[in-house]
């Protein structure tokens, strides 16, 4: 065989071999290519598989802590007594009292605002004030009774006035003024809605005993915050000897001045 036949020959068997090799380098870098693109392509599935499992995590977090505290009782500043009622005599026709014990249960101060869906016909003494932890006071409330269509004494009728006593915490002493209530509306909390229940004056009962008794604290309340502050008054030391200081600065004084004019 002539050598340019061979020497094709082995050049096409070369360029085969270079071609075989070259497609098998390109068939791998495809593979490898795919892999890489197939194993990036669960990484980013898994990434994303994640991130939503964590977001579905964080709401469905949330959400428990939203309906847990929903289902919780709210933490109460004030203890009532009565806790969720206001108890009147029933007398048609005629201006009647009730009362309800408030205490402060925090280790705040905590101011406290009575409201009521009829304000002509009722009203609260005192409409508020500022507790300091664990005290407490009686407050009255007036309420004038209509009288029934029929003139019949009807004890079992419904009232439609309701009551509600809502609560504030304060920083330290200070005056109780309304406005605080609009200005800080965030804070308020309702303490409680409270129901009007008609007791016989005619009839003894304990509910009607207790809303005497309250009554009677209420009054000597209202009288013990009428009178004036004691006044400690002038300092006495040894035997009842009253100090005067001003006094006793302005002898002083004078005696002093006395001694420069005499030394002149």
């Amino acid at each position: 065989m002539p050598f340019w036949q061979t020497s094709n020959g082995n050049g096409n068997a070369a360029s085969s071999s270079t071609t075989t090799t070259s497609s098998s380098s390109t068939s791998s870098s495809s593979m490898n290519s795919n892999n890489s693109n197939g194993n990036n392509g669960c990484q980013q599935n898994q990434s994303n598989q994640l991130g939503e499992t964590r977001s579905s995590l964080y709401y469905s977090t949330n959400a428990i802590s939203f309906v847990t505290k929903s289902l919780l009782p709210t933490r109460r500043r004030l203890r009532l007594d009565p806790p969720n009622r206001l108890f009147f005599p029933y007398e048609p026709g005629k201006q009647v009292r009730s009362a309800i014990g408030i205490k402060n249960t925090c280790k705040s101060h905590v101011a406290f605002k009575f409201q009521t869906t009829a304000p002509k016909s009722c009203y609260m003494r005192p409409p508020g004030a500022i507790l300091a932890p664990g005290e407490s006071l009686t407050a009255t409330v007036f309420k004038f009774v209509e009288p029934p269509e029929n003139n019949d004494r009807q004890l079992d009728q419904k009232s439609r006035v309701k009551f509600k006593i809502m609560s504030l915490k304060v920083k330290g002493e200070m005056e109780y003024v309304p406005e605080m209530f609009d200005e800080q509306k965030d804070q308020v909390a309702v303490e409680q809605i409270l129901r009007v229940i008609f007791l016989d004056p005619d009839c003894p009962t304990p509910a009607l005993e207790k809303l005497k008794r309250q009554l009677a604290e209420a009054e000597a309340e209202l009288e013990a915050r009428k009178k004036p502050p004691e006044d400690a008054g002038p300092r006495v030391v040894n035997e009842g000897l009253v100090i005067d200081e001003w006094k006793e600065r302005r002898e002083r004084y004078l005696a002093r001045q006395q001694v420069e004019v005499d030394s002149v």
